[in-house]
C-alpha cells in the first residue's frame, strides 16, 4: 500500500493524502471489524471494494459525461445531445457520489459505535474530501467560463456538481445505521468507488488509449490482490 501512496505523492500530494486517509479510515476499520482470521478476514473488504469499483464503472458507462480537458468527441456514456457544459458538470457529479457515500458510511459507523470507526477519522476524511473539492469546482467553472458563460453561472455550475455529495452521505449513513452488519462491506464499497475515481482522473496514461477500461480495472484487480495478500499473510 505504501508504494501506491508514494506513486500518488509524485502526482498530487493532496490526492496522496486523500488516498492514505481512505485506507486508514475506510478499508482498515472494515477489515478490523470483519470476523475470522487470515484470508477469511479480508473477504468482506474484497467483495465490498470490488462492488464499489464496478458500481462506478457501470455508472461511468451509462451516465453521459465529458472529462475535463477531453474533446467533445471523447464524451462517455450513452449517446446524448446534451451540451458540453452539462456533460462537464455530470462528469464531476458522477465522481462526487462515492465521496459523499464514504463520508456518510464512516459517520454512520461512528454513530452506531463500531470499533475502528472513529470521529477523528470521519472528520479527517471529510476535510480531505472538502479540500479536494476545491480543484474539482475550478475544473468545472473555469472551462465553462472560457466558453463565454457568465461568472455567476460558471460559479453555480461548479457548486451544483457537488450537491450530490450530501445526498449520498445521508444515504450511506442511513444504510449503515439501519443495516449494521453491512458496515465492513459498505466501508470497502465506498473505498472501491473512490479509488476507481482516483485512478481514472489522476493517472492520465490509463485514459488516453482504447484500453482505458482494461487499465482501470487492472489497477483495481491488482489492488485487491495486494490487499488480500497483505491481510491474509500478516
Amino acid at each position: 500500500m505504501e508504494q501506491i501512496i508514494t506513486y500518488f505523492e509524485n502526482i498530487d500530494p493532496i490526492l496522496a493524502a486523500l488516498y492514505a486517509t481512505l485506507f486508514t479510515c475506510l478499508l482498515a476499520p472494515g477489515i478490523e471489524m470483519s470476523p475470522g482470521e487470515g484470508f477469511v478476514k479480508v473477504i468482506p473488504a474484497v467483495l465490498g471494494f470490488g462492488l464499489g469499483a464496478l458500481f462506478l464503472f457501470g455508472l461511468d458507462k451509462i451516465l453521459p459525461h465529458l472529462h475535463v480537458n477531453f474533446k467533445e468527441t471523447e464524451k462517455e456514456g450513452v449517446k446524448t445531445p446534451l451540451h458540453k457544459t452539462t456533460l462537464l458538470v455530470l462528469a464531476i457529479t458522477l465522481h462526487n457520489i462515492p465521496e459523499g457515500l464514504a463520508i456518510g458510511v464512516l459517520f454512520g459507523g461512528v454513530a452506531v459505535g463500531f470499533p475502528g470507526a472513529t470521529i477523528g477519522g470521519a472528520v479527517a476524511l471529510a476535510i480531505g474530501i472538502g479540500l479536494q473539492n476545491f480543484p474539482e469546482g475550478f475544473a468545472v467553472s473555469m472551462p465553462i467560463r472560457r466558453q463565454g458563460v457568465s461568472k455567476f453561472k460558471s460559479f453555480m455550475y461548479g457548486q451544483s456538481s457537488a450537491m450530490v455529495e450530501p445526498i449520498a452521505a445521508v444515504i450511506g449513513a442511513w444504510a449503515v445505521m439501519t443495516f449494521q452488519p453491512i458496515l465492513p462491506y459498505a466501508l470497502a464499497f465506498a473505498a472501491g468507488a473512490m479509488i476507481f475515481v482516483v485512478v481514472e482522473e489522476v493517472i492520465p496514461e490509463t485514459q488516453r488509449d482504447k484500453y482505458t477500461d482494461v487499465a482501470t480495472l487492472g489497477f483495481i484487480g491488482g489492488f485487491i490482490v495486494m490487499m488480500t495478500l497483505d491481510v491474509g499473510l500478516s
